[in-house]
This record gives structure tokens, C-alpha cells and sequence, in this order.
């Protein structure tokens, strides 16, 4: 349920309200606007009688949420979300809710201090807000390189420091998670991690913006639903990413649905980034994909670069090099502007 307050309401009539939220042992989520402040009602599956708050002082209406995401929906945020990620000396940038589409860029794993630090300068020259990279690798084989862990943060905060980028790096498990806070402006959930409850509980006490990727053969109400888990602990701070589902098509890693940006932006208020690079696998389809994801109205995309992709010891043949990441950006760039967006 959503209960609309009147435009000018108190401070104790929105407070009253929720205390009467919590009083049937329900969860309250304001959202406080400039004209009016909005409050979600999240319990369990039990209908709510809307008249309990009908009649409060400084109520307007109460409309119920039809969709099982609630915090997610269209139904309880009309307008668009911004997560605003703050990387050095305060500075921020906001995915969603603006014209600017936003890039994040980096290496598929934190390889060296060298390697992070001129993926770094390089894609920062190309037009990216954010680096991206992993400094924990979830990889298909338990032979391949796993990441350094917290070495390899360290070498993304001093990239950050460096060059003024925020940091986007993957989380694998509740653990690990006051530690990589500690260090990223961006938690990751990747796609085998996308129902990993107890891991979307703990980034959503984070109270970190979380980029939360589709898994592989998850519909588009299971990331919503997954995406709904961070929310219920008031961490509003969520971007929804796009990276490829897994399809009977061989001939790339996975299909890139471009459906699910037009999508997402209809059913959530949420920001919807597109990774091109694990939707394809293959570098020489990262340009037109980024292409087809700014055109369907995405807010960001997160690509792989790397100094040297032959030689990358994780998803070499995905990455593009510093010099093709640029064109990638520069073609970006004008079709975002026929859409009267900025890159």
C-alpha cells in the first residue's frame, strides 16, 4: 500500500502516520518529495484495511501496490530514482533520474597495481565516472585466478584517489561485505549471486549503492524481486544492470535482452545500467550492443577495459582496449545526443 499525503503536511501528521504503520507491525518507507511525502506500507502477505489510515490527520489517499515488488515499483515511486555515488572529496555522481547517462569502466580483475591504475587514467580520459573491477573473481573453474582480495582494493582506493573515479567492485558473500564497504563507492551483486538472500540483506544494512546484476536465467520479476530484499532494509540506493541471459544462441556468451531496459523503466523507478560485455563475450559486439543500450534509454553501462586484453588473466575476449573503449564512447556520445541526453 501506498499512503499519498497532503501537499504541506507536518512533520507529526507524517510521523503519526507512521507510528500507526508500526503499530499493526508493518515497515514504513517515506519518501519525501517537494510537494508531498509518499509512505509505503511493506508487511507480509496479509492484506491491509486501507481505512485505518483513511481517516488520519493529513492522509489525502491510500492506493494499494498490485505488483509483489512494492518498494520497486512504478506504483510506489512515480518518479525516476537517482543513486548518487560519492567518490573523492565528496564529489558525486547520480545514475538515473537525469538526461546523463553515466560510464563505468575497468578491467573484468584487479591484476596488478600497474594494470588498475592505467585501466584507470584510461578509461577517466575516454569519459567514465566510475572503475570498475574485481578484486574477488567468482570464476566456473576453481584452478583460474580467484582476485587479491584485499590488496586489490587497496589498489582501486588509490586509483580513486588518483583519478578521482568512483569505485564499482563485485561482493561474493554476507562476509565479505564490511570490508569491501570499506573500500567501494559501489557494491556488485553478480548474476550467480543474484538470489543469494542472505548476501541482499547484508548489502541493503550497507545502506552502499548496489549494482544488482540479472542472473543468467532470471525473469525480470526475480531481479525486481531480488532488488525488493536490499530495499526493505531502506537502502534505496539500487541500480538494476542488464548483462545477457543465457539463451540457445552459441554464437555469444549470452543474449544481450534489450527489452529489459524499455522494461524495468516501466515496471521500477529504479536505474537500469547495461553490461555489454558479458551480455556478448566478444569485443567486437561491445560497440554496437553499447550502442542498442543507450538508444533503448539506459542509464549507464559498464564496460571491460584493459591496458592489454590478450594477455587479461579473466574474460580477455570480452575487454576492449583503451583506444576502442574511446570509440565506443564517442559513437555513445552522439546518440545520446540525438536523444537530447549527455554522456
Amino acid at each position: 500500500m501506498v499512503i499519498i499525503m497532503k501537499s504541506g503536511a507536518s512533520v507529526k501528521e507524517i510521523s503519526s502516520v507512521v507510528n500507526r504503520i508500526e503499530e499493526f507491525g508493518m515497515k514504513a518507507h517515506p519518501i519525501y518529495g517537494e510537494e508531498r511525502t509518499v509512505i509505503g506500507v511493506v508487511g507480509d502477505e496479509r492484506p491491509v484495511d486501507k481505512s485505518l489510515f483513511d481517516t488520519l490527520a493529513g492522509v489525502e489517499n491510500t492506493l494499494p501496490i498490485l505488483k509483489p515488488y512494492k518498494l520497486a515499483s512504478r506504483e510506489f515511486r512515480k518518479q525516476d530514482s537517482a543513486v548518487h555515488i560519492f567518490g573523492t572529496n565528496g564529489n558525486s555522481v547520480n545514475v538515473g533520474g537525469s538526461p546523463n547517462i553515466i560510464l563505468m569502466a575497468g578491467p573484468c580483475a584487479v591484476e596488478s597495481r600497474e594494470q588498475i591504475l592505467e585501466s584507470a587514467h584510461a578509461v577517466k580520459e575516454a569519459g567514465a565516472k566510475a572503475l570498475r573491477g574485481g578484486a574477488f573473481k567468482p570464476r566456473t573453474s576453481p584452478y583460474s585466478f580467484q582476485g587479491h582480495g584485499e590488496q586489490g582494493l587497496e589498489w582501486m582506493a588509490e586509483a580513486r584517489e588518483k583519478y578521482g573515479l568512483a569505485i564499482v567492485t563485485e561482493v561474493m558473500s554476507p562476509d565479505q561485505v564490511p570490508l569491501v564497504a570499506r573500500y567501494a563507492d559501489v557494491m556488485q551483486i553478480g548474476a550467480r549471486n543474484m538470489q543469494n538472500f542472505a548476501l541482499l540483506n547484508a548489502v541493503g544494512e550497507s545502506m552502499k549503492p548496489v549494482l544488482l546484476k540479472r542472473g543468467m536465467s532470471a525473469t525480470m520479476e526475480e531481479l525486481l524481486m531480488a532488488a525488493e530484499y536490499i530495499l526493505s532494509h531502506g537502502n534505496y540506493n539500487v541500480m538494476l544492470c542488464e548483462r545477457g541471459i543465457r539463451t540457445f544462441e552459441k554464437y555469444t556468451r549470452n543474449t544481450l535482452d534489450i527489452n529489459a531496459v524499455p522494461v524495468l523503466k516501466h515496471l521500477s523507478h529504479l536505474p537500469v545500467v547495461v553490461d555489454p560485455s558479458h551480455a556478448t563475450g566478444k569485443s567486437e559486439y561491445v560497440l554496437a550492443t553499447s550502442r542498442a543500450a543507450v538508444a533503448a534509454g539506459a542509464d549507464g553501462l559498464i564496460i571491460e577495459v584493459h591496458p592489454d586484453p590478450s594477455r587479461a588473466m579473466s574474460d580477455g575476449a570480452q575487454t576492449l582496449t583503451p583506444e576502442q573503449f574511446a570509440e565506443t564512447v564517442r559513437q555513445c556520445r552522439r546518440i545520446a545526443e540525438a536523444m537530447d541526453r549527455t554522456i
